[in-house]
């Protein structure tokens, strides 16, 4: 939920909260006040009453006015408490039944003792109180409508300043030399804000260039020395002077410097990839690319035996072709190393995207470490970052990866189409 949208509801809920409060509190006391002074209209009709019963010593005749009834009841004992209190009533001059407010209580004539009880009706004085509730409430209500408005209006309006810095901080790059632009603003927290970002960019862009330019001048400086020691002991591993012995270190030497510069390689390449320094992009016939590439590996799937089953329909994307060979060789690559003697692999390409499976370990991989820098399991003898370059092309060119192993066969799927 947005904080605009938060914020209203709130101030929505406690207006309507406070409202309601104050509707019944208004209503309650103006119910009070008029039901006081129906009251004291009362205590006057029975005052009348207690003058002619005194001067006549006579009750008087039943009186039935149009909003007015007085009736008497003998009663067996003589009480002079005087009781108030609302009740419904059948009202016989209008022949209806109606709200009423009534008074009881005793008189005595001739040591005869009455009970004494006169009506009033509350129609007209309910019809007030609904007209003086709804003259004043319906201001208030529509008040009420208009501070609302107003305040949705005046707080998109000062928060306007904060989404055009959010939009700007969304579209930030530190790729680009546009330095983050701020928005002018008259809220001086707004302005505040926006100086924040835009040191905190400065310096974060500083620190980028200054790791990103020591990274690709360490990879490319480490490249001359590792061709140099690659040429020096392919040189020293065709001399016919070494024994066995020396042989096989020097061997051993020249496979760990080859992994080295595997490694080097690798760690240039996903700088790159990472820096978006590989950005162009071309109509690419995908299966083609496919056939290509199992070409390429074509002698590796011979030596092992391997079965490789294509499933290929025509597909052409708009990427990079640079990667999309870089991501088909990582995957092709994978399934025939982590394969065994006589293993399948099956290739199935749609509009969807690519699935890639083969046989293997029959043991899953861990899918929440699998695609980390570095990560390998036991039997690898890989520098642990293929997927990791595999996971990098996959988020740049906005591919959805997944791994899954199921039915004895490790698969991974890229699909066109990030979920």
């Amino acid at each position: 939920m947005k904080l605009l949208a938060r914020y209203n509801r709130i101030l929505i809920l406690v207006s309507i909260v406070g409202l309601l409060c104050i509707g019944l509190l208004f209503y309650g006391n103006l119910s009070f006040y008029l039901n006081k002074q129906i009251d004291n209209n009362l205590i006057e009709e029975l005052m009348e009453v207690q003058d002619f019963a005194h001067a006549r010593n006579i009750a008087p005749a039943p009186e039935q006015y149009q909003d007015l009834v007085i009736t008497y009841k003998r009663a067996n004992h003589f009480d002079t408490t005087k009781k108030f209190a609302d009740t419904i009533f059948y009202n016989p001059k209008k022949h209806i039944v109606e709200p009423a407010r009534y008074l009881k209580t005793g008189i005595s004539i001739n040591g005869l003792h009455y009970q004494v009880s006169i009506f009033t009706s509350k129609v007209e004085r309910e019809e007030q109180i609904k007209s003086i509730f709804i003259s004043i409430i319906s201001p208030v209500l529509l008040l009420v409508f208009v501070l609302l408005l107003i305040n949705r209006f005046m707080i998109r309006k000062l928060w306007h300043p904060f989404r055009l810095t959010l939009e700007n901080f969304k579209t930030f790059n530190l790729d680009q030399d546009k330095p983050f632009e701020i928005i002018d603003s008259p809220v001086h927290e707004f302005r505040e804000l926006n100086q924040a970002i835009l040191d905190i960019s400065l310096r974060i862009r500083s620190d980028f260039r200054e790791v990103k330019l020591f990274t690709e001048n360490a990879s490319h400086e480490m490249m001359t020395p590792l061709a140099i020691i690659n040429s020096k002991l392919d040189t020293m591993l065709q001399s016919d002077r070494l024994g066995k012995e020396e042989s096989e270190t020097l061997a051993d030497l020249y496979k760990a410097t080859s992994r080295l510069t595997k490694l080097n390689q690798s760690l240039l390449l996903l700088v790159k990839i990472d820096n978006n320094l590989i950005n162009n992009q071309e109509d690419i016939d995908i299966s083609a690319l496919i056939v290509e590439r199992l070409f390429y590996f074509q002698e590796l799937v011979q030596n092992r035996n391997l079965s490789v089953i294509t499933t290929l329909n025509p597909v052409t994307l708009k990427t990079n072709g640079h990667l999309m060979e870089i991501l088909l060789n990582n995957l092709l690559s994978n399934a025939i190393r982590h394969n065994y003697e006589r293993g399948n692999i099956e290739i199935n390409l749609s509009t969807d995207g690519i699935t890639i499976k083969n046989t293997g370990g029959v043991q899953p991989l861990d899918e929440d470490r699998i695609f980390e820098r570095f990560y390998k399991d036991g039997s690898s003898e890989g520098t642990g970052l293929g997927l990791s370059i595999l996971k990098q092309i996959c988020s740049r060119q906005h591919y959805g990866l997944k791994y899954t192993y199921t039915k004895n066969l490790h698969c991974f799927h890229i699909s066109f189409q990030s979920s």
